[in-house]
């Protein structure tokens, strides 16, 4: 008989996490550049972090974090599951956890950026695509970022189908 793995959400990263963060972070077409001093920097002007780890091993299961001005508007960021835990409804537990954060009650509008793939899954938390005239604009001189036949193609190198 299999024991069933146990999960607790934190609100830091240990510093064994942020190697483990790192690691993670190298799986994605989208975060596969991101180094330690980089990371860390990022962890430290972020508003609210949320940490999946398994209990007893204390291994670094998912993440997601937020920026927010507390009032208007919460930017969720980094919503990413291990490979190992993926399936086990890690994702699900953050943007749960993310939606219901005494911290964001007052906070107008929280939003994120997704692949067009993960839209469904947001929409069970209310997200929506459907946001009126606006669109999102960047600047960046990351160019895997720059548009979306980059986008397209960094997703087909990975075996994700387009973006």
């Amino acid at each position: 008989m299999s024991q069933e793995v146990e999960f607790e959400v934190r609100d830091h990263l240990s510093p064994a996490q942020v190697d483990d963060l790192v690691r993670l972070y190298g799986n994605e077409w989208w975060s596969n550049k991101r180094t330690r001093p980089d990371v860390e920097e990022m962890l430290l002007a972020s508003d609210l972090l949320f940490v999946v780890v398994e209990k007893g091993s204390d291994s670094l299961a998912a993440f997601a974090r937020v920026l927010t001005d507390w009032t208007y508007v919460a930017q969720v960021f980094d919503v990413i599951v291990a490979p190992e835990y993926r399936g086990r409804g890690l994702g699900r537990l953050l943007v749960e956890r993310i939606c219901a954060a005494p911290a964001l009650q007052h906070v107008a509008t929280i939003q994120l950026h997704c692949q067009p793939e993960h839209i469904p899954f947001y929409r069970n938390w209310g997200f929506s695509e459907e946001i009126g005239r606006s669109r999102l604009m960047r600047r960046t001189s990351d160019p895997r970022l720059a548009d979306a036949a980059a986008q397209n193609a960094a997703a087909v190198d990975e075996g994700e189908g387009p973006a």
